[in-house]
C-alpha cells in the first residue's frame, strides 16, 4: 500500500503544489499529512463542488491543484466540473476514493461505486486507477494530461490502496481569539436608492487594475458595459462558485489583491464559502455582495435576503471586517477603507432591482480564460 507521506511526496514531485478537498476515510493517511502542512497549501472544503471552484482560482493564480474528494462528491460538484472547469478549460487533479467498489461497502455506497467510472466516462474527464505499484507513472501521466488537455483528469483510488490509520492528524490549535468585525452589521440599513450599475461602476474605479471574479449574471454583463479589462474574470455558469474561485487565486497569490463581485442568490447558493474564507483569512481578498434582495434572471423571484444580513454571517464567519452600504458615498468610503487595510473583507452593497439595458459578453469561454491568466501573470 502507498502511504500517506509518500503520497504527498509524489504529487509534490511531480508539480502539485496547491491542495483543497473533503476528507474520505480511505486517503485519512494523506490527508492528515496535507493538513500538517509542506511546502504546498491545503484548504479544507465544505463541499466538492467548492473545492473545485478553490483549485480553479489557484491555477488561475499559477498554481497546479489537486482536487480530494469521495466518489459521492463527483455528483455534489458536477455542475461545477462541466460548467466551470471543463467549460473553460481550467486543469485539476481529481483524485477520487472509490467507495462501493466492487459492490463491497455500505448500502449508500453502492449505487455510487457501481456508476462512478461511467461518470467520469460522462462528463469525458480522463482518468486511471491508481494501485500500490503505479503511483509514480500515473502522476507522470495526470501531469502531462492536465497540461495537453487544459482540463481535470482524474486518479479513482480503491480501498486498500492509499494506508490508513498511520499519521497522527495534526493537533487541534486553540482558535485565536479575532475582534469583532467592525462595521454596520448592527445598524438598520437605509432603503438603497442605488442601481447596481452605478455601484459596479464606483467599485470598479476604486479597485483599479485588481483582478475580478464575477458572479454569473447581469452583474456580468453590467460590469462589462462599464469597462471592459482583461483582468476581469466573468461567469457564464456555476452559479455560486465565484467566491470559492477568488479564495483560490487569493490564497495562490497572497501577496496581491483579489476582489469578487457577487450577488445575493449566488452567495446564497454557496454560504459554506463564508467560514472556508474565515478560516484561511486570505489578506488579499475583498468580496462585494451586489444585493438586490431578488433572483433578477429568473423573474425577480424574492431573494432571502431581504430578511438576512449577509454581511452578519460574514462577521460571524470571521472576516476581518464586514460592513453594509446602502448609498454611492457610503460605498466609496468601504471601499477604500477595506483596500487599505489586511482583509478578508465583506462588503454588502444594497441596490435596486433596476437591471440595466446592457450587451451579452461576447467572448467565449476559451478567450476569457486567456486572457484573465495573462492578465494575472504580468501583474
Amino acid at each position: 500500500m502507498i502511504s500517506g507521506r509518500d503520497f504527498a511526496s509524489g504529487l509534490e514531485r511531480h508539480g502539485f503544489d496547491f491542495f483543497t478537498g473533503v476528507p474520505c476515510s480511505l486517503i485519512e493517511d494523506l490527508l492528515a499529512v496535507l493538513e500538517r502542512g509542506s511546502r504546498a497549501p491545503y484548504v479544507a472544503a465544505v463541499r466538492e463542488d467548492a473545492a473545485v471552484g478553490v483549485a480553479a482560482g489557484a491555477w488561475f493564480g499559477g498554481r497546479a491543484p489537486v482536487v480530494l474528494m469521495q466518489n459521492s462528491g463527483l455528483g455534489t460538484s458536477l455542475n461545477a466540473l462541466a460548467s466551470l472547469s471543463l467549460m473553460y478549460g481550467l486543469p485539476a487533479l481529481l483524485v477520487v476514493t472509490w467507495r462501493g467498489f466492487e459492490g463491497k461497502d455500505a448500502p449508500e455506497h453502492i449505487l455510487t461505486g457501481e456508476i462512478t467510472p461511467r461518470l467520469l466516462e460522462l462528463l469525458r474527464i480522463p482518468f486511471r486507477i491508481l494501485a500500490a505499484d503505479s503511483l509514480e507513472s500515473d502522476l507522470a501521466w495526470a501531469g502531462r494530461e492536465m497540461r495537453a488537455r487544459r482540463q481535470p483528469v482524474a486518479l479513482l483510488v480503491p480501498p486498500k490502496v492509499v494506508e490508513t490509520g498511520r499519521v497522527e492528524p495534526a493537533a487541534a490549535s486553540a482558535a485565536e481569539p479575532r475582534p469583532r468585525a467592525p462595521g454596520s452589521a448592527e445598524a438598520p440599513l437605509a432603503v438603497s436608492a442605488m442601481s447596481r450599475l452605478t455601484a459596479l461602476s464606483i467599485a470598479l474605479k476604486a479597485i483599479g487594475g485588481a483582478p475580478v471574479l464575477h458572479a454569473n449574471g447581469y452583474i456580468c454583463r453590467e460590469s462589462f458595459s462599464v469597462a471592459d479589462r482583461p483582468q476581469s474574470f466573468y461567469m457564464i455558469g456555476s452559479m455560486g462558485m465565484a467566491p470559492a474561485i477568488g479564495l483560490g487565486l487569493a490564497l495562490a497569490r497572497p501577496a496581491r489583491r483579489t476582489v469578487v463581485f457577487d450577488g445575493d442568490g449566488n452567495l446564497l447558493m454557496n454560504l459554506g464559502i463564508l467560514p472556508m474564507i474565515g478560516a484561511a483569512r486570505p489578506p488579499g481578498l475583498l468580496h462585494l455582495v451586489f444585493d438586490n434582495e431578488v433572483y433578477g434572471s429568473t423573474g425577480n423571484q424574492a431573494s432571502p435576503s431581504r430578511s438576512v444580513r449577509l454581511d452578519r454571517l460574514a462577521a460571524a464567519a470571521g472576516f476581518a471586517s464586514a460592513v453594509a452600504v446602502s448609498d454611492p458615498q457610503a460605498l466609496d468610503g468601504a471601499l477604500h477603507a477595506a483596500l487599505d487595510a489586511p482583509g478578508p473583507h465583506f462588503v454588502l452593497v444594497k441596490v435596486t432591482a433596476d437591471e440595466a439595458e446592457v450587451p451579452r459578453i461576447p467572448y467565449t469561454p476559451a478567450a476569457l480564460r486567456d486572457r484573465f491568466r495573462a492578465a494575472i501573470q504580468e501583474a
